[in-house]
């Protein structure tokens, strides 16, 4: 059975604290605390528009939790320094990673997709600048469902457009959040935990997979089809629900 990839992009592929080289030269010593409360109320829009069916593009989020967090942190920002902020975003750097980790899986035969909250317009832009667009089969965007994860029906949206199951399907994230949403919609999932301080959420959901960076993923999916050939009846990508 081949394997389909689908990786997050922000938060797994490109590092959403790039933007603090930038928020350092308006802040000091305050730009990661100001980029994590950024992040968070970023992606807290974002569900909350998922639920009230009120969707707008993820740049509109990204703004909108900008504007929030100036507010609540009493920074004020000129507009250059706005303009200079978002554009930022837009020019994220990857993960060390990233390259390397998603060329030898493309060696390897798997299937992969970049998935994302952001639209695919963005999305593109951003993953070419990194060099890490044409290593992907295609990019699934949210915005063509006008959702946001981890909505089920975003995820079946990528099974529709990857022409893939679930059994066969790995959504491959840094985030808890999009981990356990791919898993209650029938695919497998691996958590990226970058860090030894992260935590996933206590939900009796846990990961398919858990790796410490994208390079462990290959050998980690190798050892998981080994280990189920060797069992009869066992799914030909590992452990994991079904689809």
């Amino acid at each position: 059975m081949t394997i389909t990839l689908a990786f997050d992009v922000y938060g797994t592929l490109i590092d959403t604290d790039g933007v603090v080289a930038r928020l350092r030269q308006i802040l000091g010593e305050g730009a990661m605390e100001f980029s994590r409360r950024w992040r968070e109320r970023q992606l807290e829009y974002s569900f909350r528009r998922g639920l009230m069916r009120a969707y707008q593009d993820f740049s509109v989020c990204t703004r909108q939790a900008l504007d929030h967090t100036c507010l609540a942190t009493g920074v004020s920002l000129t507009e250059e320094d706005r303009r200079g902020l978002i554009e930022a975003y837009r020019a994220l750097p990857a993960f060390a990673d990233a390259a390397p980790a998603l060329s030898g899986l493309r060696a390897a035969g798997r299937r992969l997709f970049a998935f994302s909250n952001g639209s695919a317009e963005a999305v593109r832009a951003l993953l070419e600048a990194a060099g890490l667009l044409d290593l992907f089969l295609d990019v699934v965007s949210v915005d063509e469902i006008r959702s946001f994860k981890p909505d089920p029906g975003v995820y079946h949206h990528l099974l529709r457009r990857s022409g893939a199951t679930g059994a066969s399907t790995w959504l491959v994230s840094g985030n808890p959040f999009d981990v356990i949403g791919a898993i209650s919609a029938g695919l497998r999932a691996a958590w990226v935990r970058r860090s030894p301080s992260a935590v996933f959420d206590p939900w009796d959901i846990p990961p398919t997979l858990t790796v410490g960076g994208l390079l462990e993923l290959r050998e980690r999916l190798e050892e998981l089809q080994a280990g189920a050939r060797a069992e009869p009846g066992a799914p030909a990508s590992g452990g994991g629900p079904p689809s």
